[in-house]
C-alpha cells in the first residue's frame, strides 16, 4: 500500500510534467540545510533558555534517529521497488536508511518548538510553521525518497523530543547539579551509541553482484549527530560554569554579528570542513570532529565575541 500511494504522487509529479518538484524539494532543503542555525540564532540574540531548548531537541532529534534508521535499516522506497523514480536529484540528496524520515524529525523539531515557543505570543508564527511541518513531511513523500511510515514515525518521534525537552528543561531549571549529571549521563549515552553503531551488523544484501545499501556510507550521518551532541554537551557545560553568557540585549551589533556567526557556522558546514577536517579524517570521524567543532564555536566563542564586541560598541 505505501507503495502504491507513492507511485500514485509519481503519477501527478509525470502528469504536471514536475512543476512542483523543485518547489518540494526546496521545502525539504530549507528544513536541513537552513534551519539547523536557527537554535543557535535564538541562543545568541532572542532566548537564551529557548536556545538551550531547541539546540537540546534538534540534538536529541539527531542521535536518536540515527539510531533509530542503523537500528531498523529499512532499505529506501527505490530499492524496495523498481518502479519508484525520486524527482530531480532527491535520489542522491537522500542519506542514510528510509525509516524513519530525517527531514521530517529536523522539521517537526525546529519548526514544532517554535509553535510551542510562539503560539501564545504569535499566532501567525506557529501556524505557519504547523504548515511547514506539513509540507516538509509530504514533500518526502511527493518526492519519492520516504514511505508514509517514515513520514509519520519521524513526526511523532519529534513530537516525544519536544514534550520531554521541555520537561527535561524545567527540572533543571536553577538546578545546575542535575544539569551536570545529565550532561555527563549525555556524553556517556554518545559513547555508548558510537560503539553500537560501529560494532552492530548490517545487512549485506546483493544484486547481480553488487551491494545493494553501504553501511559504512549509512553511519555518516550517526557520527555528524555525534559530533553535534558532544560539542552541545561540552559547549553547555563550559557556559553554565566559565562564560554564563548573557544576550546584549539592544545593542545596534547584535544582528550583525548574529548574522555573521551563523554565516561562519553555513561556511564551515558546506566548504571549509569538508575540504580540511573531514578530507584528513574520513567520513565517518572528519564528519563526527566537524559537527563538534562547528557546535563549540556556536556555544563557546561566537558568544565571547558577542560579548567582547558589544561591551566595546
Amino acid at each position: 500500500m505505501d507503495i502504491q500511494y507513492l507511485l500514485w504522487l509519481q503519477g501527478i509529479r509525470n502528469a504536471t510534467g514536475g512543476m512542483f518538484d523543485e518547489f518540494f524539494n526546496g521545502v525539504s532543503k530549507f528544513a536541513v540545510d537552513i534551519m539547523p542555525f536557527l537554535p543557535f540564532v535564538v541562543f545568541w540574540c532572542a532566548n537564551k533558555k529557548w536556545g538551550y531548548r531547541f539546540i537540546t531537541s534538534w540534538a536529541l532529534g539527531e542521535i536518536i534517529n540515527s539510531i533509530i534508521k542503523l537500528t531498523v535499516c529499512a532499505y529506501r522506497p527505490w530499492i524496495r521497488s523498481e518502479l519508484i523514480e525520486p524527482a530531480g536529484d532527491s535520489k542522491v540528496a537522500a542519506t542514510g536508511y528510509s525509516f524513519p524520515s530525517g527531514h521530517t524529525v529536523a522539521a517537526t523539531v525546529t519548526y514544532g518548538t517554535t509553535v510551542v515557543w510562539q503560539k501564545d505570543k504569535r499566532r501567525w508564527l506557529a501556524v505557519l510553521c504547523g504548515v511547514l511541518i506539513a509540507m516538509t513531511g509530504f514533500s518526502r513523500n511527493y518526492l519519492g525518497v520516504h514511505t508514509p511510515q517514515d513520514v509519520i514515525v519521524g513526526f511523532c518521534e519529534a513530537v516525544i523530543i519536544i514534550v520531554i525537552t521541555g520537561i527535561v528543561q524545567k527540572k533543571t531549571d536553577g538546578n545546575e547539579r542535575l544539569a551536570d549529571i545529565l550532561t555527563f549521563a549525555g556524553a556517556a549515552a554518545v559513547v555508548l551509541a558510537l560503539v553500537y553503531i560501529i560494532l552492530k551488523p548490517y545487512p549485506m544484501d546483493y544484486v547481480d553482484g553488487k551491494l545493494l545499501v553501504d553501511p559504512q556510507l549509512m553511519m555518516n550521518d550517526s557520527f555528524k549527530a555525534c559530533g553535534f551532541c558532544l560539542g552541545f554537551l561540552l559547549g553547555s557545560y563550559l557556559d553554565r560554569h566559565y562564560l554564563k553568557y548573557r544576550i546584549p540585549a539592544g545593542k545596534a551589533e547584535l544582528p550583525m554579528l548574529t548574522c555573521i556567526g551563523a554565516a561562519i557556522m553555513f561556511g564551515w558546514r558546506e566548504w571549509f570542513a569538508p575540504a580540511t577536517v573531514t578530507a584528513a579524517l574520513g567520513g565517518h570521524w572528519g564528519n563526527m570532529a566537524a559537527h563538534f567543532i562547528m557546535v563549540m564555536f556556536a556555544m563557546t566563542i561566537w558568544p565571547m565575541v558577542i560579548t567582547k564586541t558589544c561591551e566595546k560598541g
